[in-house]
């Protein structure tokens, strides 16, 4: 329900009790193994994804975290689209951790481009 899981269980508790009050439910969906958002021309695939499912007001809200990649629509996910990866973020990215170019780039590669979280892989 929560990326990190970085709430107490008092806290979880009391959030669920003020959620019963407020007349909303929410459950963790079991047996996700992926979740795919089809847009016109590509398809966004969310591997090994956690959903929940919150009803408020007759309405059903999914919420969904997981590490996510782009493909273009219809293809297999070996097919994924390729983020163009720049030096600079390559350098910065070996910079910040310590590591060579080629771990940075690798980092970057398997991130998608998102400078934040390759350099908490290698940190």
């Amino acid at each position: 329900m929560f990326p990190g899981g970085k709430i107490s269980p008092k806290q979880l508790k009391q959030m669920e009790k003020k959620m019963k009050q407020m007349g909303m439910n929410m459950k963790e969906l079991e047996g996700v193994e992926q979740v795919v958002i089809t847009l016109k021309d590509k398809e966004i695939v969310i591997k090994d994804a956690e959903v929940s499912i919150m009803k408020a007001m007759g309405t059903e809200t999914y919420q969904i975290s997981g590490n996510a990649e782009e493909r273009i629509k219809g293809s297999d996910t070996e097919d994924a689209v390729e983020v163009e990866i720049s030096e600079d973020d390559i350098d910065l990215v070996a910079s910040q951790t310590g590591k060579t170019k080629e771990e940075a780039e690798n980092a970057l590669k398997e991130a998608n481009g998102d400078l934040a979280e390759a350099i908490m892989r290698l940190s």
